[in-house]
């Protein structure tokens, strides 16, 4: 899967996403790997947006690779599960890091 492609898909998940319980959230992803990329995830004023940029002022950051990540989004790898196999590595907040994955499932 293209860096470009992942970004599509989880534009179309964030569509039908609930976000009225959190008031922000801002994570920064990092994808690794061959088709590496960077985008965040930004939960402002009920809305999500979703562009591939860097976020300076972020709550967190993960890092993982496009396969793991791909598996995350689609509920087949425990985010969890995950940080504790070091298949994601979270910078800053880990709080905001487990609000954004209850948003990915």
């Amino acid at each position: 899967m293209k860096f470009e492609e992942l970004l599509a898909k989880v534009r179309k998940m964030a569509e039908g996403k609930d976000v009225s319980g959190t008031d922000f959230l801002a994570v920064q992803v990092n994808i690794t790997g061959d088709n590496s990329g960077v985008f965040y995830v930004e939960v402002k004023d009920g809305k999500v947006r979703i562009e591939p940029y860097e976020y300076n002022d972020r709550n967190c950051d993960i890092t993982m690779s496009m396969d793991n990540f791909n598996k995350l989004i689609d509920g087949k790898l425990d985010p969890v599960m995950a940080f504790t196999l070091g298949k994601l590595k979270v910078g800053g907040d880990i709080g905001k890091a487990l609000e954004f994955a209850k948003l990915v499932k």
